[in-house]
């Protein structure tokens, strides 16, 4: 039996998947997809499959990939998604197709326990406060018992907490070969269990840090890999553009500086003035730092000749002076004493980095690539291509397969938005997939049923200054019908704070809603008092964010029923890198807004409105704030990105709408 024969009979009403998961109902676009991907597998070759929302791509992907014998590597959006992945539905379909295949999860450095690092962090000075001293202390208990070292098994440690940096190390700080503690390193076992696995879970960071560093790890893999799978492929291209460059960030320096003082202090004391080389290179780092002045967390600076946009060229190239002077001399006392210990050979390394990067920066920018630096409380200069294609060309679709593998290994790219046409060139283009198949596979969402499309006519353009406060007025008047359960979608933070703040205004000390503001609590718990909404005698919530929360974002069932965008979410015109892109669009002699812009803002759009109806019984409606989706040509473009939602014409109908959600909510919730 062929695996396409397989595959189908596995899908098939009464099959395999049928009798063995409870949920499992047959839907002809999962296996429509489920099948391209076994012929890839079987032929060779690259598919790219558009999946809309509810196909169930996981089991349409992985069910041909593991019943094909071949090796096979699946990388996700982020580390959360490759835990499910991991626990979740790998296993649940290992069992049910009773294959005793061998499963990995491998994650970059930093998410895993560091030993050395752990046990030198109990001298580091900064180590004081006593709530640092009791996580530390809880870590230290964990280490003795945990198998992966896997920082996200530890319950209760807040990703964002400053000891995660000093408990696991990085490219930049990791002793490799040299350190104490190298066999017991949780690293290197995470790696050897994947070079042995026949199934590996990896993240495209991981896949794009190890591709451009050639570093031990995804690289050995890749050579014995036959099938390659990319879920969530949309965020490919942005992803690989931050690795496949150079870049330097004056965090890394402070780093740097403090583990020279702490290193120095340990281990060669007295043998050079350790607080001073530590002092002068943080110093010069939060110089350069100083130099950028009030400029706005978020911002990109161009950097198009020898400095970048509104910084004083004179302060800029002194202060870049002063640090390369700084790490130089740090350098010099580190090679009259790195024989000595690891822990300083590795500093040494670590300085001679810094130098190389700050040389490669004071050089001109390379004619295909943009330059530009990130501005926030630590500043990062970047150097990178405008994309990917040339990258995935050379080391993906155009390599050879190495040793053991076939001629032509199998690539799936797979995610629920991927382009605003049928050729699916938003995300082919950059990613240099031009010769790649193509299919697009339609959510089973009856979306005319489910939801509805209303644009308030009666609101200011969005480039009034009173826009914001009106959709504010707007929000907290229908949110408060609907008992919360609104997801309000921001377009810049500036917005996210006026919209946010005029509703924690309307609703303090009301009781009536309780209002959520991204970045006031981490993701995790903003997303689970949302879900809770109004159980367990709490307020309704209305959930206010922006960037990553318009993507990613799970809330089936009642509490998201109103979802919210402010204005169209076009690219920003000023970004060094839309402007580098557009330049180059110029070049060819193509359309910037008609190639560029308008399929931007497609693609954000539709993943952005995917957050509404997430299951078969879901039923909302999404309310965009920006009367051009309907007053100007493009619109049409960008409607025909939505799914296919009924349309709302009026304030009447649209408080109708609302009356019926409510309706249905209190019925449900009555029922026995």
């Amino acid at each position: 039996m062929s695996l396409q024969d397989h595959v189908r009979e596995t899908f098939a009403p009464g099959g395999l998947l049928s009798r063995m998961v409870e949920e499992f109902q047959p839907r002809p676009g999962q296996t429509e997809m489920a099948g391209a991907v076994a012929r890839t597998i079987e032929d060779g070759g690259v598919l790219v499959v558009e999946a809309g929302t509810g196909i169930g791509k996981t089991f349409a992907y992985l069910v041909p990939a593991l019943l094909s014998g071949t090796r096979v590597l699946v990388s996700t959006a982020s580390k959360t998604l490759q835990d499910q992945l991991f626990a979740r539905d790998l296993p649940r379909l290992l069992k049910v197709l009773g294959l005793p295949l061998r499963s990995a999860l491998l994650k970059g450095r930093s998410s895993y326990l560091c030993l050395h690092r752990m046990e030198e962090a109990r001298q580091n000075w900064e180590v004081t406060d006593a709530t640092l001293l009791r996580s530390l202390a809880r870590i230290e208990t964990w280490s003795q018992v945990t198998r992966s070292g896997d920082l996200a098994e530890l319950p209760g440690l807040d990703e964002r907490s400053p000891l995660i940096p000093l408990v696991s190390s990085n490219r930049d700080n990791c002793l490799g070969a040299q350190c104490p503690r190298l066999r017991n390193c949780h690293v290197n076992q995470a790696r050897r269990e994947a070079l042995a696995a026949d199934v590996v879970v990896i993240n495209h960071h991981l896949f794009f840090a190890d591709l451009a560093i050639r570093e031990a790890g995804v690289a050995e893999l890749l050579p014995t890999v036959q099938t390659l799978i990319f879920d969530e492929a949309h965020q490919l291209n942005e992803t690989g553009v931050q690795f496949l460059g150079q870049q330097i960030t004056t965090a890394q320096v402070i780093d740097f500086a403090r583990d020279l003082l702490l290193a120095g202090q340990q281990h060669a004391r007295g043998l050079c003035d350790w607080p001073t080389l530590a002092s002068d290179s943080e110093r010069a780092a939060r110089d350069l730092r100083l130099v950028v002045g009030q400029t706005p967390a978020g911002a990109r600076l161009r950097w198009v000749d020898g400095v970048p946009e509104q910084i004083d060229r004179d302060e800029w190239r002194s202060a870049l002076a002063e640090l390369h002077a700084a790490c130089s001399r740090a350098l010099v006392a580190l090679e009259g004493v790195s024989e000595a210990q690891p822990d300083l050979q590795r500093l040494a390394e670590r300085a001679s980095a810094f130098l190389e990067r700050l040389a490669f920066f004071a050089a001109p920018c390379a004619a295909d690539s943009v330059r530009w630096v990130d501005v926030g409380t630590q500043l990062r200069l970047v150097e990178s291509p405008l994309d990917i294609a040339d990258t995935v060309r050379s080391r993906l679709t155009d390599a050879s397969a190495g040793e053991g593998a076939p001629a032509r290994p199998a690539l799936i790219f797979t995610s629920a938005t991927l382009g605003a046409e049928a050729s699916l060139r938003w995300f082919t283009e950059p990613c240099g997939l031009d010769q790649a198949e193509v299919l697009q596979v339609q959510s089973p969402f009856d979306y005319a049923v489910q939801a509805a499309l209303y644009v308030p006519l009666h609101l200011s353009k969005p480039s009034d200054p009173a826009h914001s406060r009106e959709v504010a007025e707007f929000v907290a008047d229908a949110a408060l019908k609907m008992g919360g359960r609104t997801l309000v979608l921001t377009t810049t933070l500036r917005a996210l704070r006026t919209i946010g703040e005029a509703l924690q205004r309307r609703f303090s000390g009301s009781g009536e809603l309780q209002i959520l503001l991204q970045g006031e609590q981490p993701k995790h718990q903003l997303m689970e008092r949302f879900r809770r909404g109004q159980r367990d005698g709490g307020a309704g919530c209305v959930l206010v964010a922006s960037a990553s929360f318009w993507e990613g974002v799970d809330v089936p069932g009642e509490e998201l029923q109103l979802l919210v965008i402010d204005k169209l979410p076009f690219p920003p015109p000023s970004d060094p890198l839309v402007e580098a892109r557009c330049t180059r669009l110029e070049a060819q002699g193509r359309s910037v807004f008609n190639d560029y812009f308008v399929p931007e803002a497609a693609i954000a759009l539709k993943q952005g409105a995917g957050r509404l109806i997430r299951r078969e019984s879901d039923r909302g409606v999404l309310v965009v704030c920006d009367t051009r989706l309907v007053r100007m040509g493009y619109g049409r473009r960008l409607l025909a990105a939505l799914p296919p939602m009924r349309r709302i014409g009026s304030e009447l109908e649209f408080s109708e709408a609302l009356v019926a959600l409510t309706r249905t909510s209190t019925t449900a919730a009555h029922s026995p």
